[in-house]
């Protein structure tokens, strides 16, 4: 008898330890999240106190708390006004509902509800015309990166160029073949072919078909991290958010989420159709 009161009371407890652990994961942050609203003026609120808080235990699961980039992989940054700051950064990722190439992206920053950069993909996907290019619309109007997808790889690879194509490639981005999880690698420029090749200066891994994975550098600091739903709600659209470490350069960042979105497009649009029903 006294066994069977014991087994109840353990049972009770684990019972409540998986409600309170239910409640901290789903109903608080849903509870006290907030939206970013247009004012009359066009500006957005700021996050407050309790944004921070709720950001601090989004932590635990979307990968860990944003690091500084102290060491960019490579110089001059992309953008000599928008790479980097020294504040943490938010940007929303739309894509764009009428497209006739499917790989077109409007960035907003979610501070200011201002354009940041847009991204526009090729309708031809062929050798040498498969590419995004990406325009920052922030503070300079000019084309600052162009993602060209290499067809001829063993995995799926897109080149990055500084300031358009036929300008510098600093870098590739490529899924690894044999992994445990799907990850993505980048390497700078000159980091060699095959099995000689140096470590990648940043890693992302992560559930990429729910939008929520992470960005880490060399010495494994979190300089990035993207989120279907972030804490800060931007309510004009379906979209991402993809927050920027201090240091980082975030048009690398955002190429390289624009990449991985289209990697994933037809899972994507297989999971919109089932949400919806279709």
């Amino acid at each position: 008898h006294n066994s069977s009161i014991a087994l109840r009371k353990y049972c009770s407890g684990i019972m409540v330890t998986k409600v309170f652990l239910t409640l901290v994961v789903c109903c608080i942050p849903s509870a006290l999240s907030f939206s970013v609203q247009p004012s009359p003026k066009g500006h957005y609120r700021k996050a407050t106190a309790l944004g921070n808080f709720l950001t601090d235990i989004g932590d635990m699961f979307t990968g860990g708390k944003l690091g500084e980039e102290t060491n960019l992989p490579y110089s001059p940054q992309l953008c000599e006004v928008n790479s980097i700051s020294s504040e943490p950064r938010c940007y929303a990722v739309k894509e764009r509902a009428l497209s006739f190439t499917g790989e077109d992206f409007d960035v907003y920053c979610t501070e200011s509800g201002e354009p940041f950069v847009r991204v526009r993909g090729a309708m031809l996907h062929l050798p040498g015309k498969d590419k995004m290019r990406i325009r920052s619309v922030a503070g300079c109007d000019e084309e600052v990166c162009v993602l060209d997808r290499v067809l001829m790889a063993t995995s799926p690879t897109y080149d990055i160029y500084r300031g358009g194509m036929g300008a510098e490639k600093i870098a590739w981005i490529e899924k690894e073949i044999v992994a445990l999880t799907d990850t993505f690698d980048v390497y700078t420029e000159g980091s060699g072919i095959g099995p000689f090749k140096k470590p990648p200066v940043y890693k992302i891994s992560g559930d990429f078909i729910d939008r929520n994975f992470a960005m880490k550098n060399a010495e494994g600091q979190v300089v990035a991290k993207v989120q279907k739903d972030g804490l800060i709600q931007f309510d004009a659209f379906n979209h991402y958010q993809v927050q920027v470490a201090p240091g980082m350069d975030a048009l690398l960042v955002l190429a390289c989420a624009c990449a991985i979105d289209e990697e994933f497009d037809e899972e994507h649009a297989k999971k919109r159709k089932e949400q919806h029903g279709e």
